[in-house]
């Protein structure tokens, strides 16, 4: 197959933990073609397909100095088997565009993983409140009164942004309620932005649980990232530590269930969050998670991907 990843500059990864990364390694060692480009490489013209500047490039297998550029050249997406759509959030505007130009792409015959219309119509922190038996108490505002009488009933909240990633910008408000105005004009822009409010779920000492669904099924075993010291967030990015578990019967059943939902609509790979049995986020841009899981347990999370996306080629 030849393969084109849309992702952020492959200079900035780190290839001893990028997911990203061990997808290309897996597909490279199965004798896979691997191109990449960026979303701003991403251009159409009426009257022609939807074209991209991408880089062909080969794994050197030394992860310090991971690969080599083999060529640059214009090619339309629909000329690669797959285009795997791997760009980081923000989930801003750049990122809703660059999704109607890979939907372009698929109307003229391109594969698209995960689906564009899929990643535009589930945000990742809004996508759970399509199941809500699964959540914790949740609001969704950018009201400071909603947001005191939420605290008020729950007592202990977590805050967020609903276009970040890795723990970036997530607050926890105790009790007493110290900050909660601050904060909330912080999130909310003084009433412009809409976020995110939690419960804070205290389960969370044991873990922040990513579990990888791969066309609808979840993989044998989960990252549980804890946080650290006094921090509230499990975020590898933010100091957590990544520590590989098995899935539990109760989590496999609740990921099943949105799984069985969810892979239909052309989301073939899903990082679903849960902290104790409460799903907190439900991550389709660019999950990660499977280099932490193969190097503590052998469970070969790539290769489970590489084999649903030729599978889906073959479709």
């Amino acid at each position: 197959m030849k393969l084109l990843f849309v992702a952020d500059p492959i200079e900035s990864f780190k290839a001893y933990k990028d997911t990203t990364y061990t997808m290309m390694r897996e597909a490279q060692r199965r004798g896979h073609a691997i191109a990449v480009c960026e979303p701003r490489h991403l251009r159409w013209q009426s009257g022609g397909q939807v074209m991209a500047q991408v880089r062909d490039i080969r794994l050197t297998g030394n992860e310090d100095d991971w690969f080599t550029e083999v060529g640059t050249r214009d090619l339309a997406l629909s000329e690669f088997d797959a285009v795997l759509m791997r760009k980081d959030p923000p989930f801003d505007a750049e990122f809703i565009y660059a999704t109607h130009l890979l939907e372009q792409a698929e109307r003229e015959g391109a594969r698209v993983i995960n689906s564009p219309q899929a990643l535009r119509n589930h945000p990742e922190k809004l996508a759970v409140m399509e199941f809500q038996q699964y959540l914790g108490p949740t609001l969704v505002t950018r009201s400071p009164e909603d947001v005191k009488r939420f605290h008020a009933e729950h007592g202990e909240i977590v805050l967020k942004p609903l276009d970040g990633m890795g723990g970036m910008g997530i607050f926890r408000v105790g009790p007493d309620g110290l900050n909660l105005g601050s904060i909330t004009e912080t999130l909310n822009h003084h009433g412009a932005t809409t976020f995110m409010v939690q419960k804070f779920l205290p389960e969370i000492v044991a873990g922040d649980k990513r579990i990888i669904l791969i066309d609808g099924q979840p993989a044998p075993y989960v990252l549980a990232r804890i946080p650290q010291g006094s921090e509230v967030r499990g975020n590898l990015a933010a100091g957590g530590k990544g520590v590989a578990q098995p899935l539990t019967d109760t989590d496999r059943a609740t990921a099943l269930a949105i799984g069985q939902v969810l892979a239909p609509r052309g989301l073939l790979l899903i990082g679903l969050d849960i902290i104790g049995t409460k799903v907190t986020e439900i991550n389709v841009t660019s999950p990660t998670g499977f280099r932490e899981i193969l190097d503590q347990t052998g469970c070969d999370v790539p290769a489970l991907f590489v084999d649903a996306v030729e599978r889906a080629v073959a479709r």
